[in-house]
C-alpha cells in the first residue's frame, strides 16, 4: 500500500491516538510522531493544571506539527494531532499540502471510560468535554477519513488502513 505523503491521527483527548498512530504507522512502514512531543512545556502545564488550550497556545504547537509533516513529504509518515478545529487543520494543511486525516470517533462514554483507565498521561477526563465542544468533524471537502474507535486497537487500525486504501489518494 502506498501511504499518503503524512496521516494526522486526530481526535479528543482518549481516542486513542497515541496508541493507533504507531500501529497504523507500522502497517503503512512510516514513522510516527507523537504530538504531545511537540506541545512547550507552558502548554503541558496548563492541561496539566485542568486548563483548557486556547488558540494562541495551540499555533505554535500545530506549526511544530506541520514543520514535520513537511519535512516527510514524499516520505510518508503518521503523526498524532487533536486537530479539532477546521482552522487547526488547515493551518496543517498550509504547511504540509498532502496530509490525510484519520478521525478517531466515539461515544463519549466509552472515551471517558478509557481516559480514567490509562496511566501517566498529563490530560485529566476532566477536559473531555471542552475537547468535545471544540471539536469540528472533518468537512466533506476535507481529506481524511473517520474511524469508530470501538473494539481492539488492532481492529482499530484495521478500519483506518482500509478507510485510507479506500481514499483516492491513496492505493493498494
Amino acid at each position: 500500500m502506498r501511504t499518503p505523503q503524512v496521516v494526522v491521527v486526530m481526535g479528543v483527548a482518549g481516542t486513542g491516538k497515541t496508541t493507533i498512530g504507531p500501529l497504523l504507522a507500522a502497517r503503512l512502514g512510516v514513522p510516527y510522531a507523537e504530538g504531545d512531543d511537540f506541545h512547550p512545556p507552558a502548554n503541558i502545564a496548563k492541561m496539566s493544571a485542568g486548563t483548557p488550550l486556547d488558540d494562541a497556545d495551540r499555533w505554535p504547537w500545530l506549526d511544530a506539527i506541520g514543520h514535520w509533516a513537511h519535512g516527510r513529504a514524499g516520505l510518508g509518515g503518521v503523526v498524532s494531532s487533536s486537530a479539532l478545529k477546521r482552522s487547526y487543520r488547515d493551518r496543517l494543511r498550509a504547511a504540509a499540502p498532502g496530509i490525510v486525516f484519520v478521525h478517531l470517533t466515539g461515544d463519549r462514554k466509552l472515551i471517558e471510560d478509557r481516559m480514567g483507565h490509562r496511566q501517566g498521561h498529563f490530560m485529566p477526563t476532566a477536559l473531555l468535554d471542552s475537547q468535545f465542544a471544540t471539536l469540528q468533524p472533518l468537512e466533506p471537502d476535507e481529506a481524511g477519513v473517520a474511524v469508530d474507535v470501538s473494539g481492539s486497537p488492532e481492529e482499530i487500525t484495521e478500519r483506518a488502513v482500509q478507510a485510507l486504501t479506500a481514499l483516492p489518494t491513496a492505493s493498494a
